[in-house]
């Protein structure tokens, strides 16, 4: 009984988290407004099912946390040198993106780095993921948990914007599995957001 209730939740969350988002998306003008409130409504959903893990120290996940958010930044710099120097046709795609979704009001910055990076993580690594381990073997749930967190980049209309979301994903939720904690992945998504963002967009 208990394991078919855990279902329920997994899927009805994933449910909702399509639907927040495919509304998120749907209208570019607004997306900001949208998508603030669909992140606050999954961190709710996420912390009504269960404690938030945090077995890193303060010291230990701030620094885990910068360094992993870099080294995740400066592997996407290099994918994004590598399509330039080949010419492949995704250059036109990856300024799409920044022009419709990337934060361009001072309250968007504060909503990416205060509701949308620590909101993510606590409900795909920190729900999703985490009910994905009680059924299935730890590198499967990572995986998987990483193809469910892109699964809803495909309402932006960019495959490279999936893509991006599944390797993130995986980085996210192999260090959420490695260390435990929650404070340490949302450390690391803020400065990786931070950098592409704000500090050395790729455009």
């Amino acid at each position: 009984m208990e394991k078919r209730f855990l279902d329920i939740q997994l899927i009805l969350g994933f449910i909702i988290a399509h639907a927040l988002i495919y509304f998120s998306f749907h209208d570019k003008t607004i997306f900001w407004y949208i998508f603030t409130g669909s992140i606050l409504i999954l961190i709710a959903y996420a912390m009504y099912q269960g404690e938030v893990d945090d077995e890193a120290s303060f010291a230990k996940y701030v620094f885990l946390g910068a360094i992993s958010g870099l080294l995740l930044y400066f592997i996407f710099l290099f994918g994004f040198k590598a399509i330039q120097i080949m010419d492949l046709p995704f250059q036109k795609s990856i300024n799409k993106l920044y022009r419709w979704y990337a934060p361009d009001a001072f309250w968007h910055y504060i909503a990416l780095i205060l509701v949308a990076a620590p909101g993510e993580e606590l409900f795909w690594r920190g729900f999703i993921q985490k009910s994905l381990l009680k059924y299935f073997k730890p590198m499967w749930s990572i995986l998987l948990g990483a193809i469910l967190y892109a699964s809803v980049a495909i309402y932006s209309g960019s495959p490279i914007l999936v893509f991006a979301a599944c390797l993130s994903g995986i980085a996210w939720g192999l260090l959420y599995y490695w260390k435990r904690s929650m404070p340490l992945v949302i450390v690391s998504h803020i400065i990786f957001d931070i950098m592409i963002f704000i500090i050395l967009p790729f455009h």
